[in-house]
């Protein structure tokens, strides 16, 4: 008996659990929501249903952006939802390029970028392996290290060099660091990581994982959370629109780095916000090619916020501010005098709330909340690892192809964001805005995976994709997503330059013409789309634009 499976009913089934996230008012509106593309094959090689949860995120996106048009042009539209191109924005940084070279191009377009690799966490093959997922000295327990951007203090910690120059074998390279690995146990290698503040974690089932006090307490939390700061500040009107973006006169400080934080932003540009994304190159270290698809439709700037002059600068910025974006570990921003309690204040002084827009790793209850971490350290912490492996009929974890947890995250928070944007219009008001990697990941499992006959038959019996059934634990991220593009690209050739997907513009930062992901959500009666092609980090004047 053939199973029938229907992306687009599971889709429909997914955003009906998830609309009690909306207040009720959002949620009458979902009939003017269309999912398109019925796709019968299998196309990313990850079990669990990525493409339908995002679609039904998106869809949730797209009431809340409805609901902000219609109180600012007075009219309610409809809104097209492509599964298909929903799928592409998880991971959406392997889809754009710049004068067509890809991420996966590595020596080609170096030249186009800004070097941000600080502490050459990317750019040497020893050091990147830093960040991977290995086998313990207890052999059914496996345990993600992982040097994050700069690898020193990992590699001393388990009693590696830090550099080994000249080394550039992959496999030289993973029997280096497995040996090692092979003789910590999990427990020790746990209490190494707390004590250097390291971003690491054991590869855990699901169950075991809700098994713990953390996952006790972030499985009762919802995927996104608003908190209200204050009500002492007014509604504050929308400016005037020239256009019909529904973020027009809204103005948003950036402060993260990689992907989840930089898609929020990226979201907001896309519905017209002033986006200025806020690093300081010559002491924060960042992924050069990340920044050719996170930084669309944003300006960028250096301002280091431990140095007095810079702080004049940026907190010039933060008077005429609507949204602070706060991608660091729990209580860097704190620290630096600019966390949620603090743009409260200000809020009440200047007579006008703050959205303060959070996410992180674990999430911001329970006692993992405070460590650092990355797509792959929850995708292992959730169990989403071990359910990649199994599924590929290996009796260990494999972490899946691409940064979906990052985007997906970036999406739920960024809802949260809108929503916040509106509660402020009519209610005025301070509002904190948080989600995780961890809380997408939960929500992502809650809908299972897709029917075993289905699986087997378009992935493991499917000859296209043989290379990535060779993936193995210890292979590193890179070279999975590498590997599982390949076999995608081999199966719709046309996946990178389908021009229904995909928007072109000159960037003068990257000097070059950079192809990027049109946005997902596509409206009738809002406009969407990017103010400013792409840059890289630190290319403007610190002010508004």
């Amino acid at each position: 008996m053939t199973i029938q499976y229907s992306p687009l009913e599971e889709t429909r089934r997914i955003l009906d659990s998830v609309l009690p996230l909306l207040p009720a008012d959002f949620a009458a509106n979902v009939n003017n929501i269309h999912f398109q593309n019925e796709a019968t094959k299998l196309t990313v090689p990850c079990p669990l249903k990525q493409t339908e949860t995002i679609s039904a995120l998106k869809a949730l996106e797209a009431l809340v952006a409805l609901k902000i048009g219609e109180a600012r042009f007075g009219t309610t539209g409809q809104c097209k939802i492509d599964l298909h191109h929903a799928l592409l924005f998880l991971f959406s940084t392997y889809c754009s390029s710049v004068d067509g070279f890809f991420k996966t191009d590595k020596v080609q377009v170096l030249k186009y970028l800004k070097q941000t690799d600080l502490n050459h966490a990317q750019s040497d093959p020893y050091r990147r392996m830093s960040a991977n997922l290995y086998q313990t000295k207890d052999k059914d327990r496996y345990y993600h290290i992982h040097g994050s951007l700069d690898a020193t203090t990992c590699l001393e910690m388990i009693g590696l060099p830090a550099f080994i120059p000249g080394l550039n074998d992959y496999q030289k390279i993973v029997d280096i660091y497995q040996d090692k690995l092979d003789t910590f146990t999990v427990e020790e290698l746990e209490d190494l990581n707390n004590k250097h503040k390291q971003a690491g974690i054991e590869a855990m089932k699901p169950e075991t994982f809700l098994e713990t006090n953390h996952g006790k307490v972030i499985s009762q939390v919802d995927p996104f959370e608003i908190e209200t700061l204050e009500t002492k500040t007014p509604p504050i009107p929308f400016s005037p629109a020239s256009n019909k973006k529904i973020l027009e006169g809204i103005k948003v400080l950036e402060l993260c780095r990689i992907i989840a934080g930089p898609t929020i932003g990226k979201i907001l540009a896309e519905y017209g916000a002033t986006v200025i994304k806020v690093t300081a190159d010559e002491t924060l270290p960042d992924v050069p090619f990340f920044q050719v698809d996170a930084n669309m439709g944003k300006h960028t700037t250096n301002l280091n916020l431990k140095n007095p002059e810079d702080r004049i600068k940026f907190e010039n910025l933060l008077k005429d501010a609507d949204v602070v974006i706060d991608g660091y570990r729990k209580g860097a921003i704190e620290k630096l005098g600019y966390g949620k309690d603090k743009l409260t204040e200000l809020g009440i002084a200047r007579n006008k709330g703050y959205i303060y827009g959070t996410e992180n790793c674990f999430g911001f209850v329970g006692e993992w909340s405070h460590r650092p971490g990355w797509q792959q350290i929850a995708d292992c912490a959730s169990g989403v690892a071990w359910i990649q492996g199994l599924s590929m009929g290996k009796n260990e974890p494999m972490v899946p192809p691409f940064p979906m947890s990052d985007y997906g995250t970036g999406c739920l928070a960024a809802i949260a964001i809108l929503l916040a944007i509106y509660k402020r219009n009519k209610q005025g008001g301070s509002y904190w805005c948080s989600s995780s990697l961890v809380q997408y990941d939960l929500l992502l499992l809650k809908q299972g995976s897709y029917p075993q006959e289905i699986w087997k038959s378009q992935i493991l019996e499917n000859d296209i994709y043989n290379d990535f059934k060779k993936i193995r634990y210890y292979d590193s991220v890179d070279k999975i997503s590498k590997t599982a593009l390949t076999a995608i690209i081999t199966q719709q050739p046309d996946l990178l330059t389908n021009t229904k997907y995909f928007t072109k513009q000159y960037s003068e930062g990257f000097h070059g013409e950079i192809s990027t992901l049109l946005p997902v959500c596509q409206f009738d009666n809002i406009e969407t789309g990017y103010n400013c092609s792409s840059r890289p980090n630190g290319y403007d004047k610190p002010e508004w634009w």
